[in-house]
């Protein structure tokens, strides 16, 4: 009997062992995944802290060039795009041509040549133009001796000696005589001859095509021993001083372009510099094809050659704001969203760190580099802002949002 119960005591015991042994190893085991848990929670929260931010040391800071400041507020502009091409005021531009038939002996400019109002562009010879002088002589002179003969006459008609007949017939004859030689003079003025040099007996056998204006030469039309006709146009010269800029503004926005604005504009042969220009004169005839009005505007920097002619693509500045602005540098676009990144700067005594969290905005008005933000949370005045690497910045964060995925 003692031995059944000593054998029954054993196998209680050591159920009761068993037991409380199973129950330690799940309580063991429950504990440890907990441990595992939470250590799996604190490397998630870690993880999201992680995927919100960018750290960069000191040394990838400075070489990345990275440029921080905090957001201030620009006048930002508002535009009217425009396109046209420059010109010149009609005053400012010439046509020169003979006024008879000459044979061209001489050609002194070449295009793009500068010229003075008045220097000499060509030489031209024809007999008309010799015949022209030996006339304007001869008239010259029976108009010497018509006027003597008009004065004897006139004295005997008012002293009631001559006959009032006679008298009105040397009037008559005196001042035609009088009127074809004032007519040859102009003749001999256009051709930029000196009569009083011609009645010398200077008779030039080429005559001076000159320049009316001061400018440059053009185009030149006309070869050597070439014959033109009166009033051929031989060359163009052009005064760029006075070139001004020709825009075309659409009906849409014809409303909002007025007299005083300023426009900011390229040529196409140096888009790289930005020229400025007032407009002083809006157009009052509505083309119809295109639908636009022509705007005319005097340009303030005048630095380069601008020729007429050239197309020029502008922006009519409508409307100044004062908005937050940070350079496009500064903005990234992710999907819909629009980021800048707010940098901070760490140091822990031993070790100097820049810390960058993205910071959603939306985007306004854009005016060249600079563009409008409006942050969905406020941002204080001293908090600084990355200006510029914001693409690599999100580049950064997202792979490492990718390498703590893994």
């Amino acid at each position: 009997m003692k031995s059944i119960i000593k054998i029954l005591t054993i196998m209680f015991m050591g159920s009761y062992l068993l037991i409380a042994c199973n129950t330690k190893s799940h309580e063991d085991a429950h504990g440890h995944g907990h441990d595992h848990a939470e250590e799996g929670e604190t490397q998630h929260q870690h993880g999201e802290e992680h995927e919100d931010k960018v750290h960069f040391t000191e040394q990838q800071f400075t070489s990345l060039n990275m440029k921080v400041d905090t957001i201030r507020k620009r006048n930002l502009s508002t535009y009217v795009e425009a396109n046209g091409q420059l010109e010149v005021p009609p005053q400012n531009e010439a046509t020169v041509s003979t006024v008879i038939g000459a044979n061209i002996t001489d050609i002194k400019v070449i295009e793009g040549d500068q010229v003075s109002k008045g220097q000499v562009l060509a030489y031209a010879s024809h007999p008309d133009l010799i015949q022209l002088q030996t006339e304007y002589i001869d008239v010259w002179n029976q108009l010497e001796f018509k006027e003597e003969d008009y004065k004897r006459q006139k004295k005997l008609y008012e002293e009631k000696v001559g006959s009032g007949k006679e008298f009105q017939r040397v009037r008559a004859s005196y001042q035609s005589l009088k009127g074809k030689v004032l007519g040859l003079e102009a003749q001999l003025k256009l051709l930029h001859l000196v009569p009083a040099s011609v009645l010398e007996g200077n008779i030039s056998e080429k005559v001076a095509i000159k320049s009316p204006i001061d400018g440059f030469v053009r185009l030149v039309e006309v070869k050597i021993g070439q014959y033109v006709a009166p009033q051929k146009e031989l060359f163009e010269i052009v005064n760029i001083d006075h070139v001004h800029a020709d825009f075309m503004v659409y009906e849409k926005d014809i409303s909002r372009v007025k007299v005083g604005q300023m426009i900011a504009f390229n040529v196409e042969s140096n888009k790289d510099q930005t020229i400025y220009a007032e407009i002083y004169s809006v157009g009052k005839n509505f083309e119809q094809d295109p639908k636009a009005v022509h705007i005319h505007a005097e340009i303030e920097n005048k630095d380069g050659m601008l020729l007429p002619g050239m197309y020029i693509r502008g922006r009519i500045i409508v409307d100044d704001q004062k908005n937050m602005a940070l350079p496009q540098s500064a903005i990234v676009r992710e999907g819909n969203k629009y980021f800048v990144f707010s940098a901070r700067k760490e140091n822990d005594g031993h070790v100097t760190e820049w810390e960058f969290t993205p910071v959603e905005v939306n985007v306004g008005v854009n005016d060249d580099d600079w563009i409008e933000v409006k942050p969905l949370q406020a941002i204080s005045a001293n908090t600084l802002i990355a200006y510029n690497n914001a693409y690599y910045l999100m580049a950064e964060m997202k792979k490492e949002e990718a390498e703590h995925s893994h």
